[in-house]
C-alpha cells in the first residue's frame, strides 16, 4: 500500500513578522499593501474560476448519480423477478424435496470424495517443504528455495482453507455427518498418521517458519542488495507480491459480498470461502519501518550526547535511500514505486524523531539550533537523491523555524533567568548568613562577592549560544533579558542591603546601643564588597589596560546583534551604568549612616545642649566623631585597604555630608538652645575648625579637591549661624533671605526649628520669616545640602 501523497501548498504563508524584521522595513510598507492588494484580486480571480468549474462539475456528477441509482433499481428489479420466477419453478417440479435431499448428499459425497484425494499425499509433502526450509535455514542470505516452499506451502494452505470452509458450513454443513467425518478424517499412505486437524497444525508451524524467513528478509533487505544476494530479493520481491495479488481479490471480494449481502448469497462464485488477508505485503512496509525506526534509536543517543553529531549519525539514512534508488528498483516491481515508498516512510519517521524532540520540554538552545541547522541540510542531500522537495511531506518540523527560533531565543533567556536566579538565591542566602570567608578579596585586596566573576562568564557563555544561531535577532532579544536581569540583579542588593540596615537601627533603636546587635560587621564588609562589584563593572582605567565587565560585555555583543541595535540599546545601557553608580553610592552611604545609627547615636544628642557649651566639653563631641573617622579611614579598621579606588572620594564626601547634616539638624535635640550671652558663635567656629582639620588630611586619592569640597558644602553653617546670630527683627529676615538665596531647597521647617532655639524667638520673627519665604524667588538647580537637613 503506497503512503498517501499531499500536493505542497502553492502559496505558503509570510507572516509580518518575516517582512518586518527591523525599523527601517516599514518604508516598505506602500509597496507590500500594493503588492498583496494584487495578488488578492489575482486569488480572488483563481477562486471565482475554480468555483466555476467545481460547480459545473457537481451537477454533472450529481446527474451520473441519479442515472446510477436509476440502473441498481432496474437491476434490482429484475433480479426480484428471477427470484420469483425461481421460486415459482420449484412449486412446478413434483417431488422437488426429495430431489433436493439426494442432490445434498451427491455434493456431500463428492466433497468428501474430493477433499479426500486432495489431503492424499499431504503429510509427505508437508514433510519436503519443511526439508527445504531446513536448507535455506543453513544459508539465509540466498534462500534459494523461497519459491518452492512458497508455492507448496500456497497449495497445502488452499487445501486448509477448503476444508476449514466445508467444516465451518458450506457444502457439508447441510448434512449431519458431513462435519464429523472431515474432522475425524484419517490419513492413509505412507508416513501418514493422526487425523487431518493434527497436520494442519503442523502446518501453521511450518508456515510460521517460513513467515520467519521472509521477515528476516525483508529486514534486511538493503543489506542484501549492498551484498549482491540480488536473487533473494528478486525472490522476495515476487513472493510478496503474488501474496498482495491473492490479497486484493480477496478484499474486493469481501467488499461486495459486504455491499450485496443478498445477491451474494445467491451466488456461490461471489463467496469469498475461509481464506483470509495474510498482508504479506503489509508485513514487508512495517519491516522497512521497524528497520528505519530502530536506526533512529542510535540516532536518538547520539544526538542527545552530542547534538553536533546528528548530521554523522544519520549518513545511514541517506545511505539506505541511494541503495533503494541504485540497487533495489530494479529488482521489485515497478508498480510499488519501492523509491517513492522508502522515502515516504524515511522522511516520515526523520519528522517524527525531529518533532519529538522539539517537543521535548527539556530540549536545550544547543539541540533546537542544532535541529534547525539541520532542515536546510536535509532538504538539499534529499534534492540530491533526485527527490522533489514538494514530494516531502510533511514539512520536516511543520514549517516551524519562525516559532523555533522564537523558542531558541526564550530557553536561551530562560537559561540566563535560571542562572541568575540561583546566584540571586545562593547571594541571599550568603548575606543572610554573613559567615567568615563568604566574600572574596582580589590581587589587590579588595572586598568582592563571590558571583560576581560567575556571573559574568555565565553572560558570555550564553551570548556565545546565540551567536551560534547566526541570527542577529536572537542576539538581540538575548542581550535585552541579560540587560533586564542585570537591572534586577541591581534591585535586588538594594532592597537586601536597605532591609538590613532598617533591622539594625530597629534594634538600635530599641535597645538604645548598637552593643547587642547581631552582624553589625559583617554588613559593613558586605556593603564594602557590593560597592566594589559596582565599580569593577564599569571602571575602564585605560592607564592599565583595564577593561571592565559591562565594556567587555558590550564589545563581545556589539558585532553579533542587528545594526539598529546599538542605537535601540543605548538608553538602557546607560541606565545600566548609572544604576551601577547609583548602587556603588548607596552602599556608601549606608556605610557611613551606620556610623551614626550606632557609633554616633549619642554623641550627636549633645550638640547645642548645655553640655555643648560645658567647659570640659569644648569640642570633644566633634573630635570624638573625627577620629572614628579616622580609624576607619586609616587606623585599625581601615576601610579604604578593600574598598575600590573610585570609591573612596565619594566615602569621605559621604562621612562629611552626614556629619553635615546630623550637625544641622541637631537644633532639635533636646534642650538645644543659643543665647544671646552664650558663646554659641565660638563654639561653632571650634567645631567646623576640628572638621577642618580632619578632612585635610589625605584620605583619599585627590585630598585637596576632596577638602575643597567638603569646605564648600560646610559654608552651610555660616548660614546658620547667620540666622541665630542676627538682630531680631529685619536682621532675622534678612539672614533668612541670604540663607534661601544660597539654598533653594532649604526647608521651612528647620528655619523655624532654627529660630526657635533662639532665647528671643516670638511669633512675629516666625511670621516676617515666613511672609519673606513668600516673597523670595529663587532659581531651582541640583540639590544642595541643605535639602538633606530635616
Amino acid at each position: 500500500m503506497d503512503p498517501p501523497h499531499f500536493p505542497p501548498d502553492p502559496h505558503p504563508t509570510i507572516s509580518l513578522a518575516d517582512l518586518l524584521t527591523s525599523p527601517a522595513d516599514l518604508d516598505k510598507l506602500p509597496s507590500l499593501r500594493a503588492e498583496f492588494t494584487r495578488k488578492k484580486s489575482t486569488l480572488d480571480s483563481h477562486l471565482r474560476t475554480g468555483l466555476t468549474t467545481q460547480l459545473a462539475t457537481t451537477n454533472s456528477g450529481m446527474s451520473s448519480l441519479a442515472d446510477a441509482q436509476k440502473t441498481v433499481q432496474s437491476i434490482k428489479e429484475e433480479m426480484m423477478k428471477i427470484d420469483r420466477l425461481c421460486a415459482e419453478a420449484q412449486g412446478m417440479i413434483r417431488d422437488f424435496p426429495e430431489i433436493s435431499r439426494m442432490s445434498v448428499m451427491q455434493r456431500n459425497f463428492a466433497a468428501v470424495e474430493g477433499m479426500k484425494g486432495a489431503v492424499d499425499g499431504f503429510a509427505s509433502r508437508l514433510w519436503e517443504l519443511q526439508a527445504l526450509l531446513e536448507e535455506d535455514y543453513s544459508a539465509m542470505e540466498e534462500q534459494p528455495n523461497l519459491l518452492a516452499v512458497h508455492e507448496g506451502l500456497t497449495g497445502l494452505r488452499d487445501v486448509r482453507d477448503l476444508a476449514m470452509e466445508q467444516v465451518r458450513g458450506s457444502a457439508l454443513g447441510e448434512g449431519e455427518g458431513g462435519l464429523e467425518l472431515i474432522e475425524n478424517l484419517p490419513l492413509e499412505g505412507p508416513g501418514q498418521h493422526g487425523t487431518l486437524r493434527e497436520l494442519f497444525g503442523k502446518l501453521e508451524d511450518v508456515v510460521e517458519w517460513f513467515d520467519d524467513h521472509v521477515g528476516r528478509a525483508c529486514l534486511n533487505i538493503l543489506g542484501l542488495v549492498q551484498m549482491g544476494s540480488t536473487g533473494l530479493v528478486v525472490r522476495l520481491g515476487l513472493v510478496i507480491e503474488e501474496e498482495e495479488r491473492k490479497d486484493k481479490q480477496v478484499k474486493a471480494l469481501q467488499d461486495a459480498q459486504r455491499e450485496f449481502q443478498g445477491v451474494a448469497r445467491s451466488f456461490k462464485s461471489m463467496q469469498v470461502g475461509h481464506r483470509e488477508l495474510r498482508g504479506y505485503k503489509e508485513k514487508f512496509l512495517q519491516a522497512i519501518t521497524a528497520t528505519c525506526a530502530g536506526q533512529f534509536e542510535g540516532v536518538e543517543q547520539a544526538f542527545n550526547e552530542d547534538p553536533e553529531r546528528l548530521e554523522k549519525s544519520c549518513r545511514w539514512f541517506f545511505n539506505d535511500l541511494n541503495t533503494v534508488k541504485l540497487g533495489l528498483v530494479e529488482l521489485f516491481p515497478k508498480k510499488w514505486r519501492i523509491y517513492r515508498t522508502y522515502y515516504y516512510i524515511y522522511h516520515g519517521l526523520m519528522h517524527d524523531f525531529l518533532v519529538s524532540q522539539l517537543g521535548d520540554a527539556s530540549i536545550t538552545p544547543v539541540h533546537m539550533l542544532a535541529i534547525l541547522d539541520w532542515v536546510p541540510k536535509y532538504y538539499e542531500k534529499m534534492r540530491r537523491l533526485g527527490i522533489k522537495i514538494e514530494d516531502l511531506v510533511p514539512h520536516i518540523i511543520d514549517g516551524r523555524e519562525a516559532e523555533l527560533v522564537r523558542e531558541y531565543r526564550s530557553l536561551i533567556t530562560k537559561s540566563v533567568d535560571d542562572w541568575m536566579g540561583r546566584m540571586a538565591a545562593t547571594d541571599r542566602k550568603a548575606f543572610a548568613g554573613r559567615e567568615e570567608g563568604s566574600l572574596d578579596q582580589d590581587a589587590d585586596g579588595q572586598l568582592h562577592t563571590k558571583t560576581l566573576g560567575d556571573m559574568w562568564t555565565m553572560l558570555r557563555e550564553q551570548l556565545a549560544v546565540a551567536q551560534s544561531s547566526g541570527r542577529p535577532d536572537v542576539v538581540d532579544g538575548v542581550v535585552d533579558a541579560m540587560i533586564r536581569a542585570l537591572k534586577s540583579r541591581q534591585k535586588m542588593w538594594e532592597q537586601l542591603v536597605g532591609t538590613e540596615f532598617k533591622r539594625i537601627e530597629d534594634e538600635t533603636t530599641r535597645a538604645g546601643n548598637a552593643e547587642n546587635v547581631e552582624g553589625l560587621s559583617s554588613y559593613q564588609d558586605w556593603l564594602v564588597a557590593i560597592a566594589n562589584d559596582q565599580i569593577t563593572n564599569i571602571d575602564d582605567v585605560p592607564e592599565t589596560s583595564t577593561t571592565s565587565f559591562l565594556t567587555r560585555f558590550k564589545s563581545d555583543f556589539t558585532p553579533l546583534v542587528s545594526t539598529s541595535y546599538p542605537l535601540t540599546a543605548a538608553a538602557d545601557l546607560d541606565s545600566l551604568t548609572n544604576g551601577y553608580i547609583d548602587l556603588a553610592s548607596h552602599c556608601t552611604h549606608l556605610f557611613a549612616a551606620l556610623l551614626f545609627t550606632t557609633d554616633f547615636r549619642t554623641v550627636t544628642r549633645n550638640f547645642f545642649t548645655p553640655a555643648w557649651y560645658s567647659a570640659t566639653e569644648q569640642g570633644q563631641s566633634m573630635r570624638q566623631i573625627t577620629t572614628t573617622f579616622e580609624d576607619y579611614l586609616s587606623g585599625e579598621n581601615n576601610i579604604t585597604q578593600v574598598l575600590h579606588p573610585s570609591l573612596r572620594d565619594i566615602m569621605v564626601e559621604e562621612l562629611s555630608d552626614l556629619l553635615l547634616v546630623h550637625y544641622l539638624s541637631a537644633v532639635r535635640n533636646k534642650g538645644a538652645k543659643f543665647r544671646r550671652s552664650d558663646p554659641f558663635t565660638e563654639r561653632i567656629r571650634e567645631d567646623v575648625l576640628t572638621v577642618f582639620a580632619f578632612f585635610k588630611a589625605p584620605y583619599s586619592d585627590a585630598p585637596q579637591e576632596v577638602f575643597e569640597l567638603v569646605r564648600d558644602k560646610w559654608r552651610a553653617v555660616n548660614a546658620f549661624e547667620g540666622l541665630l546670630s542676627a538682630d531680631k527683627g529685619r536682621g532675622v529676615v534678612e539672614a533668612f533671605e541670604r540663607l534661601k538665596m544660597g539654598y533653594w531647597d532649604v526647608q521651612l521647617s528647620w528655619v523655624e526649628a532654627v529660630l526657635r532655639t533662639r532665647d528671643d524667638f516670638d511669633r512675629g520673627m516666625l511670621s516676617s520669616v515666613k511672609g519673606a519665604a513668600a516673597g523670595v524667588e529663587v532659581e531651582r538647580g541640583l540639590e544642595t545640602v541643605m535639602g538633606k537637613v530635616k
